[in-house]
């Protein structure tokens, strides 16, 4: 194999990731959506947030309700823990919204250029 099939070669295999990029982009960008033009991952994400403020809120509520019941304290544990599930719910919120816990790389960074393609794949500067 010379210098000119490798050249083919790679010319080659650019142009079908190329193609096979561009092919996977489409169906996303005309994903189905509910109604009012919101997006289903949009929409998802707004009942991923009610239920995590909602759940923190359940737990306190419910944990302090149990501890009130064992220490016989009626109503403070309750408050006190209610209290706190708004403020972890309040958080939970704060964090998805965010961004902040996600996985090292998920979300591209605004002010970062996009990264550099070369349109010439072969090595020697003819």
């Amino acid at each position: 194999m010379d210098d000119r099939d490798t050249e083919k070669s790679l010319r080659d295999l650019g142009q079908r990731l190329d193609r096979a990029q561009r092919g996977r982009q489409k169906p996303a960008a005309e994903g189905p959506s509910t109604g009012g033009g919101y997006s289903s991952s949009a929409l998802g994400f707004g009942f991923r947030i009610g239920l995590e403020l909602v759940v923190a809120i359940t737990v306190g509520t419910v944990l302090g309700w149990v501890l009130d019941r064992a220490l016989d304290t009626k109503p403070w544990c309750t408050l006190v823990l209610l209290f706190l599930g708004i403020g972890a719910g309040m958080w939970n919120v704060y964090r998805a919204v965010t961004g902040m816990g996600m996985a090292m790389g998920f979300r591209r960074d605004k002010a970062s250029p996009p990264p550099q393609t070369k349109a010439n794949w072969s090595d020697d500067e003819d």
